[in-house]
């Protein structure tokens, strides 16, 4: 049974150390994992329905929706996907308004593994990060080598990010030893080969719980424990491609779960929740809820981001609004 902490840099390893008994068996882990504290569910989504409720106005809301628009992962993960579908994306993701350079640019480009080198030729020189879904992404059912070997691609091809599903059946059978070693073997995946030219030590994991199929509040707190014991970077709560995505509760409860592991641990871990989330009313109010359940030191894009592909028009409209005192016609944002 594993007793060492994966690869997640130096100082991290060192402060998970003191918690390594908790993964060293199935046992513990299941011991540790069902010893959190129960999630009151009435009153997470009390709390969450409270605080979208809250509204901003004119200067604090500009410095929202630029804020916003930072923390956005851009995505295409089509079929049908095409290089020159993927160089428009980061074209538009690197000036999202053309006609306005004042327009942040968005924190990444997210694409399949064999869409990541277009992707990082088309930002050079940006600082955009390239994001790749991978692990049999959304479904995550492969064998662990066909896992490994596609994480591993997308980071020989420039990934900077690689965003990984879990085994939610292995989750749900209460395999979770299973799970860890599982996101550990991709995390350790994530380490770059030394000589690639690359500068880089490794792609950052973030962990997708797909938190519509895990039928409880308990279990998303368990799920997102266990990701950030294995080494995520960053925990997530959906591919996209089920019929629940991200919401106000389910996000709010991750927020709780990464301050309370720094707490623990004294490691910080982002969030990123992803599907569904189409409108600038909708971003501020998840905003606000990181503000004011994990804190201000989430607020950026290096901890917090936004899986979305149509919510960056919807921003660049609001923020035309809030310049110019008139929405844009139908033809001032592309259809992506």
């Amino acid at each position: 049974m594993p007793t060492t902490v994966p690869a997640y840099g130096s100082e991290a390893a060192e402060r998970l150390a003191s918690m390594a008994d908790v993964t060293a068996s199935d046992a513990a882990l299941r011991r540790f994992l069902h010893g959190l504290p129960g999630v009151d569910a009435v009153g997470l989504q009390a709390r969450a329905a409270t605080l979208g409720t809250r509204s901003i106005k004119t200067t604090a809301k500009a410095h929202a929706i630029d804020l916003a628009i930072s923390m956005i992962d851009l995505t295409t993960l089509e079929g049908a996907d095409t290089p020159g579908k993927v160089r428009a994306l980061c074209a538009k993701g690197v000036h999202p308004d053309p006609t306005d350079r004042t327009v942040p640019q968005v924190a990444a480009i997210c694409v399949y593994p064999d869409m990541v080198a277009t992707a990082r030729a088309a930002l050079a020189g940006s600082g955009i990060q390239v994001a790749s879904v991978a692990t049999a992404f959304p479904a995550g059912r492969a064998a662990l080598p066909v896992k490994l070997a596609d994480t591993r691609d997308a980071v020989a091809a420039g990934a900077d990010e690689v965003d990984m599903v879990i085994d939610r059946g292995a989750f749900l059978s209460g395999r979770y030893l299973s799970v860890f070693e599982e996101i550990r073997a991709v995390k350790e995946a994530c380490v770059r080969t030394p000589g690639d030219g690359s500068g880089r030590d490794a792609a950052h994991l973030k962990v997708i719980l797909e938190t519509g199929e895990l039928q409880t509040y308990d279990n998303i707190r368990r799920a997102s424990w266990l990701a950030m014991l294995a080494g995520a970077d960053f925990i997530k709560t959906s591919t996209g491609k089920v019929a629940v995505n991200a919401t106000l509760p389910v996000t709010q409860l991750m927020l709780e779960a990464v301050r309370d592991f720094r707490a623990t641990t004294g490691v910080q871990v982002g969030v990123k929740p992803a599907g569904g989330i189409r409108t600038t009313k909708d971003a501020v109010k998840y905003l606000v809820v990181v503000n004011e359940t994990a804190g201000p030191d989430w607020l950026t894009p290096r901890w917090f981001r936004f899986g979305a592909s149509s919510l960056l028009n919807d921003l660049l409209m609001q923020r035309q609004k809030l310049t110019t005192g008139r929405y844009s016609g139908p033809d001032y944002v592309t259809v992506d």
